[in-house]
């Protein structure tokens, strides 16, 4: 039978066929097993589609549900499909503090819609309104008079109308504060719309009635109520009410509400929603302002958001409010899991609206990190009272359409107020030191072993024994510190390392490796004019035998260089510079190194808090490590050039340790994919790399870091000295033979 030749498709078939479909480039390329820039490229006429692409084309203009099928998904899922690819796991919030006339229904309503239409503009999911906010909640005793309830009625029927979602603003949700009258009394209330229907209504738990506050005149608190009342009749329409959680459960966000003082509470309403499942909290509050107040606040939401892993967000009522007695700053805060995300500004004027960027998904995968949230609702909380509300899809931050207005911190290991780098790196200098201190009192060991190169790490080891010789009461020259020049030592860091060694008062000893590994390649077979990996790491084998034999000699303990980013990268020799009995810089990566020892140059070498007895030079000393930071980083296994500079520099093999680490912390630390990994890469780093640049090391950094693995499945001990720890024996527990080819297919795919 004759084969049948295949019709070449155009750039314009391409993207009508798409097109029929209902697909964007985004679905296209996931059905057609393709990245989007090949889609991109089929559509622009640069490229053409051959092979099995071209053959799944051509049976997907025959019959279009072929292609749905063999894209793994049915045609009825691609909406859903479609959302969860473009999304990575943010969804935008805002607090609003609309202008307020007191009991001026009418008024109210009006700026509470134009919140709304500048909440929709802005692409927001979900907008937070203050409590009794259509009222104003300083009416006293008019809450009482049957003409503002019913206006409040009418205004709440409005804004349902009004914020009903279409288009891009579907599934978008208002949380506001209103009252209610349910049989014979008044309930402070926070109602859920979405697309223009109340989904639930939650009433306060807890009436301030102390000092300045008097709710329970007029309030009935919500406790009793919503165990004896699950719906209420409003609109012509039974609404659930009292303990609900608002569940997506396309993206796993669900919402919890509680009200103003319920926050304040020794065990709040919104740590029983959080121990339920609610992942993100929304408080409609007015909290009046009194001198130290809204750093109190901000602390109490900070710190609600982290026992509770959650997201919370806060809107207070503003300075329209009635000052008869109090006032009232408007203050709206947005919180995640024990950090602020953005703050108001207080006593505003106008309309103010706070907006942020919650990580739903890191909050997931924080709370997937222990079960301890589950045994907590065992001991103290009741799964059964709670009903589960289902929302439609919430609006999410979409990557092909949006950008993320979250700061991520390029440098995430590293604080950016200087004081917090001071205080940090004096807290991990402590560790490391206090660490060592204790290993070597327990081995009994006489002597610490150390191998110096005048590269970072080991400058930054060698400076952390010295201080613990210091604690210990040692002599710094029961410091055996070894100098191993090679193949690949310059000039400029053997003299640095010499002048270091002999500054701090260590023993000094000189051991050159040449005639040993020279002796090895004969011994082996192996050509030394081949710079191979036996040509590299037969040079970090012998200066481990060298610290381990001297350290038998001495009675001593090899005090290890190697920090985290190599851990992470299996950037060591196996069985060389990999091993030692103490590694001092394991948990701390190669980018926080630096800060480290810059924090020692300006904190004990020099400034009103100097340790004169440091070293024999504090200036010379700290000259010589300024040399040593400005030095390109290298192991130094290759010849240098006629120069005598370094030719084998690091981040020109395996790519910047800014990016490195960077990868380092989101993934370990958040669970981020690779599709939402390169997204923030790709805004945290616009200014200095291009995205192809950032997925060429991302690919090497997956690569790596799985294949990997034997390394660190073998690691010494070592101290963890922040949230990240790469120990077989804590944090980390990963199999060597773990595959890494899906995150490498995905980042294919982008």
């Amino acid at each position: 039978m004759k084969e049948k030749i295949e019709k070449p498709f155009g750039a314009g078939e391409i993207k009508g066929l798409r097109k029929s479909l209902g697909m964007t480039q985004v679905v296209f390329a996931h059905y057609m097993g393709v990245s989007v820039k090949t889609v991109e490229a089929w559509e622009s006429g640069t490229n053409s589609p051959g092979g099995a692409a071209g053959k799944m084309l051509a049976l997907a203009a025959e019959d279009p549900e072929m292609l749905l099928k063999a894209g793994r998904i049915e045609k009825n899922q691609n909406k859903s499909e479609e959302r969860k690819m473009q999304s990575i796991g943010l969804v935008r919030v805002a607090a609003a503090t609309p202008k307020l006339e007191v009991a001026n229904t009418e008024y109210n309503g009006r700026e509470i819609l134009e919140c709304i239409k500048m909440a929709q503009k802005g692409k927001m999911g979900i907008l937070l309104l203050p409590e009794l906010c259509i009222t104003g909640y300083t009416c006293g005793d008019l809450f009482y008079q049957d003409f503002l309830y019913e206006r409040q009625m009418d205004a709440l029927k409005k804004i349902m109308e009004v914020s009903q979602g279409n288009g891009t603003n579907r599934g978008f949700i208002v949380i506001l504060g209103f009252y209610m009258r349910i049989e014979n009394n008044c309930y402070n209330c926070a109602a859920v719309i979405q697309d223009g229907k109340i989904k639930g209504i939650v009433p306060k738990m807890f009436m301030p009635n102390a000092k300045e506050f008097y709710e329970a005149r007029w309030f009935a608190s919500g406790m009793k109520i919503s165990n004896e009342v699950r719906s209420v009749k409003l609109f012509g329409e039974e609404i659930p009410f009292g303990h609900l959680i608002f569940k997506d459960e396309a993206s796993g966000i669900n919402l919890g509400v509680e009200i103003c003082e319920d926050l304040w509470m020794p065990i709040s309403p919104g740590a029983h929603l959080a121990l339920n499942g609610a992942n993100i909290i929304f408080n409609p509050s007015a909290s009046n302002e009194t001198v130290g107040k809204a750093e109190y606040r901000k602390n109490l939401i900070v710190v609600e958001s982290a026992k509770n892993v959650c997201g919370y967000v806060y809107a207070s009522a503003g300075v329209h409010e009635s000052t008869t007695d109090l006032v009232f700053s408007g203050h709206s805060l947005i919180a995640e899991n024990g950090t602020l995300i953005s703050q108001s500004s207080q006593f505003e004027r106008n309309t103010n609206i706070l907006y942020g960027d919650l990580d739903f998904e890191r909050i997931r995968f924080e709370r997937a990190q222990g079960q301890n949230f589950s045994e907590c609702t065992s001991a103290f909380s009741n799964r059964m009272q709670y009903i589960s509300i289902p929302l439609a899809p919430v609006k999410l931050i979409d990557i092909e359409q949006d950008q993320s207005i979250r700061y991520h911190e390029k440098n995430p290991f590293i604080p950016e107020e200087p004081s917090k780098v001071d205080e940090q790196c004096s807290e991990i200098f402590s560790i490391q030191s206090a660490g060592l201190a204790k290993r070597i009192e327990h081995a009994h060991a006489q002597k610490s072993v150390i191998g110096i190169s005048g590269g970072l790490d080991s400058t930054l080891a060698l400076l952390v024994a010295a201080e613990t010789h210091k604690l210990i009461k040692r002599p710094a020259s029961d410091i055996v510190a070894i100098t191993m020049p090679g193949f690949g030592t310059t000039g400029k860091t053997y003299n640095n390392a010499l002048t270091i060694m002999k500054l701090l008062g260590a023993e000094i000893r000189e051991i050159s490796i040449k005639d040993a590994v020279l002796q090895h390649f004969h011994d082996i077979g192996h050509d030394p004019t081949i710079h191979d990996v036996t040509y590299e790491n037969s040079q970090a084998r012998e200066r481990t035998q060298i610290l381990m034999d001297i350290a038998n000699m001495e009675n001593g303990l090899v005090i290890g260089t190697g920090d985290l980013s190599e851990l992470a990268l299996g950037w060591c020799t196996y069985n060389g510079d990999h091993m030692s009995m103490y590694g001092v810089n394991a948990g701390i990566p190669k980018t926080l190194v630096r800060f480290v020892i810059k924090w020692v140059i300006e904190n004990k070498l020099k400034g009103p808090f100097e340790d004169k007895k440091f070293s024999s030079d504090n200036a010379l000393l700290a000259k010589t490590l300024q040399a040593i930071l400005d030095t390109p980083i290298s192991p130094e296994l290759l010849p240098p050039d006629n120069a005598d500079k370094i030719t084998q520099k690091t981040e020109d093999t395996i790519g910047p340790y800014i990016l490195h680490d960077f990868f380092i912390f989101y993934t370990i630390r958040y669970g981020m994919t690779p599709r939402k990994l390169l997204y923030i890469a790709k805004e945290v780093f616009a200014d200095e790399y291009e995205e192809e640049y950032i997925k060429k090391w991302m690919v090497v950094f997956y690569r790596r870091f799985f294949n990997q693995q034997f390394k660190r499945s073998c690691s010494p001990d070592g101290p963890k000295v922040g949230s990240i720890s790469l120990s077989p024996r804590g944090d980390w527990r990963m199999p060597s033979d773990a595959d890494s080819e899906i995150w490498l297919e995905e980042i294919n795919k982008l």
